[in-house]
């Protein structure tokens, strides 16, 4: 087994942290989305003094990001993960989403249309899959592939994308999921901040023409492409360039200039994936201020924030959050229940 295989989560409690932080990050930035930087100063002051909000609620970010973890769970303890295992419980936790009366937080609208078709059990997953979308809605709930223990490289890649194919099937929504949880996985595991931008660069080049069948079957040919090859490959060109632009920000960082300047406003997942990176980047050991930048942008905040929370709680574990922020954050019985499984 090497030394990456399973994430070294038994003192720091990485799983309990990463989970606890996109929820703080989710719900710091419900407030702001869909406010640019001004308003979001006029109404709650200077963005490093921002406080957590009374009550402490999330968004749908928080809420499919369980609803991925339950069904991973379901999935492993019926043994190896598989797409066929995982399929079902994925579905079945959409769906149960869906049309949850608690589903009332603006939902992404691609989630809604797939969860609606998903919904009827005679169609096949793959025709419920909105085919164009690379909405943040496919990599915002992806943490808990990074988190699961005991998986291969395969299985997490081919886990994340599955997720992701369900409701967002355009390839830069699954090679951005495939990243972020790989980006999670790799901090639960101890990898320095310094070198993280780096090791997902090469992974996205070693993986660019990697289409897992297994996992996605015949995905591909709802688009124009001529080979799963090229589909998948459009993906990861497109991911490569927003970790070029990533790159060009952390090498002059500004930690007063909004980051979606530089690496773009977050509502798709490329840009959601290097914004968040960018705010965790900018505040590596000072995980609250990381959130409160990141949930002082422009952009679609609560994701930027749920990202930037997923990736710092990982890195630091249960222990980088204000424990009067953790103990009143919606959702906070299924938060320590489902990191206390993976950290265990």
């Amino acid at each position: 087994m090497t030394a990456l295989s399973t994430p070294r989560t038994v003192t720091k409690q990485a799983a309990t942290g990463s989970l606890t932080g996109l929820a703080l990050g989710d719900a710091l930035g419900f407030p702001t989305e869909f406010n640019d930087v001004p308003q979001i100063l006029a109404k709650c002051g200077p963005w490093r003094e921002m406080r957590l909000p009374t009550p402490a609620h999330v968004t749908d970010d928080t809420q499919m990001t369980l609803a991925v973890a339950r069904a991973v769970r379901t999935a492993m303890d019926r043994g190896l993960l598989t797409a066929s295992r995982l399929l079902r419980p994925l579905r079945e936790e959409f769906t149960a989403w869906y049309h949850s009366p608690d589903n009332n937080r603006a939902p992404g609208r691609t989630c809604m249309t797939a969860c609606m078709l998903l919904d009827d059990e005679r169609l096949p997953w793959a025709e419920a899959s909105r085919i164009d979308s690379k909405g943040c809605g496919a990599n915002m709930r992806v943490a808990p592939m990074g988190l699961a223990p005991g998986l291969s490289t395969e299985q997490r890649a081919g886990a994340a994308q599955l997720q992701s194919a369900l409701t967002h099937g355009h390839p830069t929504a699954l090679a951005a999921s495939d990243l972020t949880a790989r980006a999670v996985f790799l901090l639960a595991c101890g990898a320095e901040p310094t070198g993280l931008v780096g090791r997902l660069r090469s992974y996205a080049y070693e993986s660019r023409t990697r289409y897992h069948e297994r996992w996605l079957g015949d995905l591909w040919t709802r688009c124009d492409d001529p080979t799963p090859q090229a589909f998948i490959a459009r993906g990861w060109d497109e991911c490569l360039a927003a970790l070029d632009r990533l790159v060009t920000a952390v090498r002059t960082p500004s930690p007063e200039t909004d980051p979606c300047l530089t690496t773009g406003d977050g509502w798709i997942a490329e840009e959601a994936l290097a914004t968040a990176l960018q705010c965790f980047l900018l505040f590596p050991e000072e995980p609250v201020t990381a959130l409160r930048r990141a949930a002082c942008t422009r952009g679609d905040s609560d994701s930027i924030a749920a990202l930037t929370g997923a990736f710092a709680g990982a890195h630091l574990g249960a222990g980088a959050w204000p424990q009067e922020w953790a103990e009143r954050i919606e959702y906070r019985g299924d938060l320590v229940v489902l990191g206390a499984l993976w950290d265990s």
